[in-house]
């Protein structure tokens, strides 16, 4: 028997082989596919934007110099890094245009996140409080705008806001005000378009944290003495609370970077750093400078994401 058992261990272990080594083949593939995504949508495209930054404007096709090309050679390539500067750098730095797109696009898009928030939470408790019957019918009903156009979606508010649109007439009618409100091409417009296309973001994130809660500690708090509104503040949204960065993150980054809001439901005359951006590259056709701002943007915008990951860091620590 010992004899038999030692000949069946290397046939077994033999007929196990392709299938670990398929096993580990699917376990590097699922690994290598999302940094693949990474390389050839963010940190390829970056490299080039990050190349046009450092070149100098050309009346030309492309409209401007090529730095770094591989067109003369290996030896042209290396050629190209005495040419290189960063005056487009310099320039950003120069004109305070830019410098307030930067502030006026980052405060924008905080109100906006906060407002997002205040809106959201309540939807998603609520969502998260209903019926496990309803829950589906009400999360459709969130993810519902998704399936029109986002433009088309920004144009309607125009119909809404405008002066002599559905809200004006609505508080005429009603004699609320007696004669129309000025939304339309004001801060206040941009405001409300972007928590309106923004706010899935802000509640998806949060149903997900307050539907995993276990609601029991809020009734012991209860029990206890301690009325709801504490326990809320105490137990419910500091539970909630990855929900709620993951949500301010998801809609402050886009909002800080937005163009179709801010040109539609704003008017010329606001100044954020998305519509700078697409003035530089259309109609002055400065790529270079608009690249520089580009690049400076995404710098800008990854600073709270690694506040995120270290935050998460420290909570996964703590918890362990």
């Amino acid at each position: 028997m010992t004899d038999i058992a030692a000949t069946a261990a290397p046939l077994t272990e033999t007929t196990t082989l392709p299938a670990r080594l398929a096993k580990g083949f699917v376990s590097r593939l699922v690994i290598i596919i999302p940094y693949l995504w990474l390389l050839f949508f963010f940190l390829i495209p970056f490299i080039i934007v990050f190349k046009i930054s450092l070149s100098q404007t050309a009346i030309s096709m492309p409209p401007y110099t090529p730095v770094l090309d591989f067109s003369d050679g290996i030896s042209g390539f290396f050629a190209g890094f005495r040419e290189l500067n960063f005056d487009n750098y310099t320039w950003l730095t120069q004109d305070a245009l830019y410098f307030n797109a930067y502030v006026t696009s980052l405060i924008i898009a905080a109100i906006s996140t906060i407002l997002t928030l205040i809106v959201g939470y309540p939807i998603a408790y609520g969502m998260a409080r209903a019926p496990a019957t309803i829950r589906p019918t009400l999360l459709m009903l969130v993810i519902l705008p998704f399936w029109t156009s986002f433009l088309i979606r920004v144009y309607a508010w125009i119909g809404i806001l405008k002066p002599e649109g559905l809200l004006n007439q609505l508080l005429m009618s009603l004699h609320i005000i007696s004669q129309p409100l000025v939304i339309l091409n004001t801060y206040t417009a941009i405001f409300i378009g972007i928590v309106y296309s923004y706010l899935p973001f802000m509640v998806l994130p949060l149903y997900s944290s307050l539907e995993k809660m276990d609601y029991s500690l809020v009734e012991a708090a209860e029990d206890l003495g301690c009325p709801p509104i504490g326990a809320f503040w105490k137990i419910t949204f500091p539970l909630s609370l990855p929900g709620v960065v993951a949500g301010c993150l998801l809609v402050f980054i886009p909002a800080v970077g937005e163009f179709v809001i801010p040109d539609l439901l704003g008017g010329s005359q606001t100044l954020m750093i998305g519509k700078t951006l697409w003035n530089e590259f259309f109609s002055n056709r400065d790529w270079p400078v608009s690249s520089a701002v580009a690049v400076i943007l995404l710098l800008v915008l990854t600073i709270p994401i690694m506040f995120f990951q270290q935050a998460q860091a420290k909570a996964q620590e703590q918890g362990r």
